[in-house]
């Protein structure tokens, strides 16, 4: 049975790059976002290069039904990893900022991708798979006018540490859950996060990364055995971590925890 890697938010940025890097090691994808006609262009240049299966379903991942709804379309495959990069975030201070957006974004970053990555434990805990969280830089360190989005992140942070830490001490579990905190990534997120139709990231930022340098990173992370791949704010170097967060208990790894260097 052919076994598929799903990317949430795989219309542009980070999501569309991760795609592209995996179809180039011959996975096969389930590629899905809101905007059905960019999926379809992904697809299409995907399939110039690599000779893979890609699925695409259209899902607005911003209201916890579809997510519900999406998992059932999603049982029908066997998987080996889920991707939960589908998030976006609101540059603004808490008395400035928008309720309607700020309720978008907390349904999004954080009760669909709990959601899904809850559902995918219980069916895949005990098979070899990663279940990969896109967290941000935000999400280990707060960022001036934009603390709501940092508190989304700081949970998926901690949320997938957590797991990891759960599945190191269940010796039936073989899934891996990790999370990729990016720092500054040149992509839709400065326009949405400031509502505005552009976004001019030179101006607002002394380095970032590309898009295709974070699929890079995650696939380094995809690679390794550790939970945590996270880009330094102010060197903007690319590094593997154990968890950063503190653990209330001390435990014996499984041997197959055990990290290797990187």
């Amino acid at each position: 049975m052919k076994k598929y890697i799903v990317i949430t938010g795989a219309s542009s940025g980070i999501g569309a790059a991760v795609a592209k890097a995996f179809a180039r090691r011959g996975e096969n994808l389930i590629l899905i976002a809101r905007r059905g006609e960019l999926l379809e262009e992904l697809k299409s240049e995907i399939a110039k290069f690599a000779n893979v299966d890609v699925v695409i379903e259209l899902c607005d991942l911003s209201k916890q039904e579809n997510a519900l709804l999406l998992w059932q379309k999603l049982e029908k495959f066997e998987l080996k990893a889920l991707i939960n990069n589908a998030g976006f975030g609101d540059y603004n201070k808490v008395g400035e900022q928008n309720l309607d957006k700020i309720t978008q974004m907390i349904n999004l970053n954080i009760i669909s991708l709990v959601t899904l990555s809850t559902l995918f434990t219980k069916k895949y805990k005990d098979k070899d798979t990663q279940l990969i969280n896109i967290s941000s830089i935000g999400g280990y360190k707060i960022v001036p006018n934009a603390v709501t989005y940092c508190a989304s992140k700081f949970f998926v942070s901690a949320f997938s540490e957590g797991l990891y830490h759960e599945l190191a001490q269940d010796k039936q579990a073989k899934m891996q859950a990790k999370v990729l905190a990016p720092a500054a990534t040149k992509t839709e997120f400065g326009m949405v996060a400031t509502s505005k139709e552009s976004y001019d990231y030179d101006k607002a930022f002394k380095k970032y990364h590309t898009s295709e340098q974070m699929a890079e990173f995650l696939l380094r992370l995809y690679d390794s055995e550790y939970c945590v791949g996270s880009v330094d704010r102010d060197s903007f170097e690319f590094s593997l971590h154990q968890p950063k967060f503190d653990y209330a208990i001390k435990y014996k790894p499984k041997d197959n925890q055990v990290l290797k260097p990187w």
